[in-house]
């Protein structure tokens, strides 16, 4: 069994660390910064750091990389289309790794950059996505490098995986995110719970994540852009009527941009 816990970094990353109690081996995705994770590592003694899993090129998500893999000799792997320091093996489209006996999927996602992958284990009763800066809970990412094509590609991508997947995206931006998607929707009563839900949460100290993508799809407009409703507010935020979904989720990321 492959217990999953969030090691804060900077004002709003995390960490996710993997640990299978079995072989007390551990993994992690996206080390920003090294300190949290050789902290985890010295109040465990007798664990071993074996993978480092990179989503993508940013520096909040790969700057503890090398030192990590300097103290640990730990297996990096990442994007093949990204420059990824210290990286043993480069993953692209369909490949598959596997990590702590869990075999993952690569799906390559560009929008926040171009060669940003997420990593996907289909597990029958709990499947996992690892998707970095791509998707978040309720929300997604700034498109940094790629288009809003592809952008909203990639999220369909991710909205078609299985309902009960669980979304470990690597930023506390959900409260944000749900006060922009209430914008959205006004009318969207699943969307005012989550808010309501995340407040008291966040207000009490806990962590929003993970989420799913059956409530990703219920609540989070970037993966609604087909709604009707969706639709009808972008239109009245363009001036004018967004002919496609794709049209839609550029309305919805530049009035995300400046809200």
């Amino acid at each position: 069994m492959i217990q999953i816990d969030a090691l804060p970094a900077f004002s709003d990353n995390y960490l996710w660390l993997l640990q299978d109690d079995e072989t007390r081996r551990c993994a992690v995705v996206d080390p920003g910064d090294a300190a949290p994770v050789l902290a985890w590592l010295n109040a465990h003694p007798g664990w071993q750091l074996s993978d480092i899993l990179v989503t993508h090129h940013h520096a909040d998500h790969i700057g503890g990389v090398a030192r990590l893999k300097a103290a640990c000799s730990a297996r990096v792997i990442g994007p093949a289309r990204e420059n990824i320091p210290a990286r043993d093996q480069a993953l692209s489209d369909g490949d598959h790794v596997k990590v702590l006996g869990l075999d993952f999927q690569v799906l390559e996602v560009p929008g926040h950059t171009l060669g940003h992958i997420a990593y996907f284990h289909a597990d029958a009763t709990t499947p996992l996505l690892f998707c970095g800066d791509t998707l978040f809970a309720a929300g997604c990412g700034r498109l940094f490098e790629g288009s809003p094509e592809q952008m909203h590609h990639s999220l369909s991508r991710l909205a078609a995986l299985p309902g009960e997947t669980q979304v470990y995206c690597t930023h506390e931006y959900t409260l944000s995110n749900l006060r922009f998607a209430k914008a959205v929707e006004p009318g969207n009563e699943a969307t005012a719970k989550r808010f309501t839900d995340v407040q008291r949460l966040r207000e009490a100290g806990g962590i929003s994540l993970p989420s799913s993508i059956a409530l990703e799809r219920e609540t989070n407009p970037f993966l609604r852009a087909s709604e009707t409703s969706v639709k009808q507010m972008a239109d009245e935020r363009a001036g004018k009527k967004n002919r496609t979904p794709t049209e839609v989720f550029a309305t919805l990321r530049a009035w995300k941009d400046q809200f």
